[in-house]
Protein backbone atom coordinates (compact mmCIF):
# COMPACT_ATOMS: atom_id res chain seq x y z
CA UNK A 1 0.00 0.00 0.00
CA UNK A 2 1.47 3.35 -0.86
CA UNK A 3 2.10 5.73 1.75
CA UNK A 4 0.59 9.13 1.71
CA UNK A 5 2.58 11.82 2.46
CA UNK A 6 2.46 13.56 5.43
CA UNK A 7 1.18 17.65 5.32
CA UNK A 8 4.39 18.68 6.82
CA UNK A 9 6.42 16.93 4.27
CA UNK A 10 9.40 18.77 2.37
CA UNK A 11 9.43 21.65 4.91
CA UNK A 12 12.35 22.25 7.58
CA UNK A 13 12.40 22.01 11.46
CA UNK A 14 14.84 23.16 13.61
CA UNK A 15 14.66 21.17 16.85
CA UNK A 16 16.32 22.50 19.63
CA UNK A 17 18.71 20.18 22.37
CA UNK A 18 17.82 17.14 19.43
CA UNK A 19 20.90 15.13 20.47
CA UNK A 20 19.21 13.07 22.48
CA UNK A 21 16.17 12.14 24.96
CA UNK A 22 12.69 13.74 23.78
CA UNK A 23 14.37 16.22 21.45
CA UNK A 24 15.64 13.59 19.36
CA UNK A 25 12.89 11.55 18.99
CA UNK A 26 10.60 14.69 17.70
CA UNK A 27 13.91 14.71 15.27
CA UNK A 28 13.04 11.59 14.22
CA UNK A 29 9.44 11.45 14.46
CA UNK A 30 9.60 14.77 11.83
CA UNK A 31 11.73 12.67 9.75
CA UNK A 32 9.58 10.22 9.63
CA UNK A 33 6.90 12.97 7.88
CA UNK A 34 9.49 13.72 5.49
CA UNK A 35 10.61 16.74 7.31
CA UNK A 36 14.37 17.95 7.11
CA UNK A 37 15.14 18.65 10.10
CA UNK A 38 18.42 21.03 11.79
CA UNK A 39 19.91 19.04 14.69
CA UNK A 40 20.89 21.67 17.67
CA UNK A 41 22.84 20.48 20.07
CA UNK A 42 25.22 22.12 22.98
CA UNK A 43 27.44 19.75 23.47
CA UNK A 44 26.45 16.52 22.84
CA UNK A 45 28.46 16.36 19.21
CA UNK A 46 28.49 12.75 19.11
CA UNK A 47 25.14 12.16 19.62
CA UNK A 48 23.61 14.95 17.12
CA UNK A 49 25.70 13.62 14.40
CA UNK A 50 24.33 9.86 15.20
CA UNK A 51 21.14 11.49 14.81
CA UNK A 52 21.48 13.13 11.97
CA UNK A 53 22.50 9.96 10.09
CA UNK A 54 19.21 8.38 11.28
CA UNK A 55 17.13 11.04 9.88
CA UNK A 56 18.99 10.89 6.74
CA UNK A 57 17.95 7.01 6.85
CA UNK A 58 14.63 8.23 6.30
CA UNK A 59 15.85 10.14 2.49
CA UNK A 60 15.52 13.79 4.54
CA UNK A 61 17.96 16.31 4.90
CA UNK A 62 19.61 17.13 8.46
CA UNK A 63 21.91 19.79 9.92
CA UNK A 64 23.97 19.40 12.79
CA UNK A 65 23.88 23.31 14.77
CA UNK A 66 25.84 24.05 17.87
CA UNK A 67 24.86 27.10 19.95
CA UNK A 68 25.04 27.57 23.92
CA UNK A 69 21.24 28.48 24.85
CA UNK A 70 22.39 30.33 27.65
CA UNK A 71 23.86 32.86 25.54
CA UNK A 72 22.00 35.32 24.07
CA UNK A 73 24.07 35.96 20.91
CA UNK A 74 24.49 32.39 20.13
CA UNK A 75 20.59 32.20 19.96
CA UNK A 76 20.12 35.01 17.61
CA UNK A 77 23.33 33.40 15.85
CA UNK A 78 21.73 30.06 15.63
CA UNK A 79 18.68 30.70 13.60
CA UNK A 80 20.99 32.67 11.27
CA UNK A 81 22.74 29.95 10.49
CA UNK A 82 19.77 27.55 10.06
CA UNK A 83 18.87 29.98 7.65
CA UNK A 84 22.00 29.92 6.14
CA UNK A 85 22.32 25.88 5.72
CA UNK A 86 18.70 24.99 5.59
CA UNK A 87 17.10 28.18 3.76
CA UNK A 88 13.52 29.27 5.52
CA UNK A 89 12.41 27.53 8.44
CA UNK A 90 9.10 26.37 8.89
CA UNK A 91 8.72 24.75 12.32
CA UNK A 92 10.52 25.35 15.91
CA UNK A 93 10.47 22.74 18.55
CA UNK A 94 11.60 24.42 21.83
CA UNK A 95 12.57 21.33 23.51
CA UNK A 96 16.19 22.27 24.91
CA UNK A 97 16.06 23.28 28.82
CA UNK A 98 18.28 23.25 32.25
CA UNK A 99 17.08 20.76 34.98
CA UNK A 100 18.84 21.64 38.32
CA UNK A 101 17.71 21.19 41.64
CA UNK A 102 16.61 24.56 43.04
CA UNK A 103 14.77 25.78 46.37
CA UNK A 104 12.62 28.80 46.64
CA UNK A 105 14.32 29.52 49.89
CA UNK A 106 18.02 29.60 48.92
CA UNK A 107 18.00 29.88 45.14
CA UNK A 108 20.44 32.89 43.92
CA UNK A 109 19.71 35.40 41.41
CA UNK A 110 21.73 34.29 38.78
CA UNK A 111 20.06 30.40 39.18
CA UNK A 112 16.88 32.18 38.25
CA UNK A 113 18.41 33.79 35.96
CA UNK A 114 19.97 30.71 34.29
CA UNK A 115 16.80 29.22 34.06
CA UNK A 116 15.03 31.98 33.00
CA UNK A 117 17.31 33.00 29.69
CA UNK A 118 17.49 28.77 28.69
CA UNK A 119 14.01 27.82 29.39
CA UNK A 120 12.19 30.82 28.42
CA UNK A 121 14.47 33.79 26.81
CA UNK A 122 15.88 31.50 24.74
CA UNK A 123 12.43 29.64 22.82
CA UNK A 124 11.15 33.40 22.78
CA UNK A 125 13.27 34.60 20.54
CA UNK A 126 13.92 31.58 18.25
CA UNK A 127 9.91 32.19 17.62
CA UNK A 128 10.91 35.70 16.92
CA UNK A 129 13.32 35.22 14.63
CA UNK A 130 10.64 32.74 13.11
CA UNK A 131 7.86 34.66 12.73
CA UNK A 132 10.33 37.62 11.19
CA UNK A 133 10.25 35.54 8.32
CA UNK A 134 6.63 36.81 7.83
CA UNK A 135 6.42 33.06 6.03
CA UNK A 136 3.60 30.23 7.63
CA UNK A 137 5.42 28.37 10.45
CA UNK A 138 4.56 26.75 14.20
CA UNK A 139 6.16 26.47 17.36
CA UNK A 140 5.95 23.57 20.04
CA UNK A 141 7.60 25.06 23.13
CA UNK A 142 8.38 22.05 25.51
CA UNK A 143 6.92 22.42 29.20
CA UNK A 144 6.52 20.28 31.94
CA UNK A 145 3.57 18.77 33.79
CA UNK A 146 4.10 19.96 36.94
CA UNK A 147 4.03 23.74 35.83
CA UNK A 148 -0.18 22.69 36.69
CA UNK A 149 0.51 22.81 40.70
CA UNK A 150 4.02 23.25 41.88
CA UNK A 151 7.71 21.36 41.82
CA UNK A 152 9.17 23.08 45.56
CA UNK A 153 12.76 21.04 44.45
CA UNK A 154 13.14 22.99 41.23
CA UNK A 155 12.07 26.45 42.12
CA UNK A 156 14.40 28.24 39.29
CA UNK A 157 13.42 25.58 37.00
CA UNK A 158 9.48 25.72 37.73
CA UNK A 159 9.23 29.79 37.34
CA UNK A 160 10.82 29.76 33.99
CA UNK A 161 8.73 27.05 32.49
CA UNK A 162 5.81 28.95 34.19
CA UNK A 163 7.23 32.02 32.21
CA UNK A 164 7.41 29.78 29.13
CA UNK A 165 3.87 28.62 29.55
CA UNK A 166 2.34 32.40 29.62
CA UNK A 167 4.84 33.05 26.91
CA UNK A 168 3.03 30.66 24.51
CA UNK A 169 0.01 32.39 24.84
CA UNK A 170 1.20 35.63 24.35
CA UNK A 171 3.19 34.89 21.14
CA UNK A 172 0.22 32.48 19.91
CA UNK A 173 -1.39 36.23 19.66
CA UNK A 174 1.54 37.87 18.79
CA UNK A 175 2.47 35.58 15.45
CA UNK A 176 -0.84 34.95 14.30
CA UNK A 177 -2.12 34.67 11.71
CA UNK A 178 0.86 33.13 10.20
CA UNK A 179 2.71 31.35 13.13
CA UNK A 180 0.46 29.22 15.07
CA UNK A 181 2.39 28.32 18.45
CA UNK A 182 1.39 25.35 21.16
CA UNK A 183 3.27 23.33 23.70
CA UNK A 184 3.66 20.18 25.05
CA UNK A 185 4.16 18.94 28.57
CA UNK A 186 5.40 15.89 29.84
CA UNK A 187 4.58 14.23 32.81
CA UNK A 188 6.49 10.76 33.53
CA UNK A 189 8.67 10.03 30.77
CA UNK A 190 12.41 9.77 31.10
CA UNK A 191 14.71 9.70 34.56
CA UNK A 192 16.57 13.02 35.18
CA UNK A 193 20.06 12.69 34.13
CA UNK A 194 21.72 10.45 36.65
CA UNK A 195 18.72 8.59 37.51
CA UNK A 196 17.41 5.37 36.42
CA UNK A 197 14.27 3.42 35.09
CA UNK A 198 13.41 2.72 39.29
CA UNK A 199 12.98 6.16 39.68
CA UNK A 200 10.43 6.56 37.37
CA UNK A 201 8.48 3.20 38.94
CA UNK A 202 8.24 4.71 42.19
CA UNK A 203 6.43 7.76 40.90
CA UNK A 204 3.86 5.39 39.25
CA UNK A 205 1.11 6.20 41.39
CA UNK A 206 1.78 10.32 40.64
CA UNK A 207 -0.61 9.89 37.29
CA UNK A 208 -4.38 8.54 37.30
CA UNK A 209 -2.97 5.74 34.79
CA UNK A 210 -0.12 4.42 36.90
CA UNK A 211 2.24 4.11 34.37
CA UNK A 212 5.13 5.73 32.31
CA UNK A 213 4.68 7.19 29.12
CA UNK A 214 7.50 7.43 26.13
CA UNK A 215 9.61 9.81 24.31
CA UNK A 216 7.10 8.28 21.61
CA UNK A 217 4.14 9.76 22.40
CA UNK A 218 5.62 13.20 23.76
CA UNK A 219 7.01 13.70 19.86
CA UNK A 220 3.66 12.15 17.93
CA UNK A 221 1.68 15.17 20.30
CA UNK A 222 4.63 17.83 19.19
CA UNK A 223 3.83 16.23 15.43
CA UNK A 224 0.36 16.95 16.23
CA UNK A 225 0.06 20.58 17.42
CA UNK A 226 2.64 20.88 13.83
CA UNK A 227 0.08 19.67 11.89
CA UNK A 228 -2.77 20.68 12.79
CA UNK A 229 -3.32 24.24 11.30
CA UNK A 230 -6.19 25.22 13.26
CA UNK A 231 -5.08 24.71 17.07
CA UNK A 232 -2.52 27.40 18.48
CA UNK A 233 -2.59 28.74 22.24
CA UNK A 234 -2.89 25.44 23.11
CA UNK A 235 -1.02 22.81 25.84
CA UNK A 236 -1.44 19.33 25.44
CA UNK A 237 -0.49 16.90 28.94
CA UNK A 238 1.37 13.77 28.13
CA UNK A 239 1.19 12.72 31.63
CA UNK A 240 -0.92 10.74 32.40
CA UNK A 241 -3.44 12.87 33.73
CA UNK A 242 -0.99 14.08 36.37
CA UNK A 243 -1.89 17.84 35.95
CA UNK A 244 -5.69 16.99 36.70
CA UNK A 245 -4.89 15.88 40.60
CA UNK A 246 -4.31 19.62 41.84
CA UNK A 247 -3.33 23.19 40.74
CA UNK A 248 -2.00 25.66 43.23
CA UNK A 249 -2.72 28.32 40.98
CA UNK A 250 -6.29 28.71 40.94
Amino acid sequence: MARVKSSLAGKTALVTGAAKRLGRAVALALAREGVNVIVHYSTSASEAEATAREIRRQRVKAWTLRADLAEPAQVQGLFAEALKVAGPVAYLVNNASVFAPSRLTDFTAEELQANVQLNALAPLFLARALAAQHRAGAVVNFLDARIADYDREHAAYHLSKRMLHSLTKMMALEFAPLVRVNAVAPGLILPPPGKDEAYLRRLVNTNPLHRIGTPEGVAAAAVFLLRSEFITGQVIYVDGGRHLKGCVYG
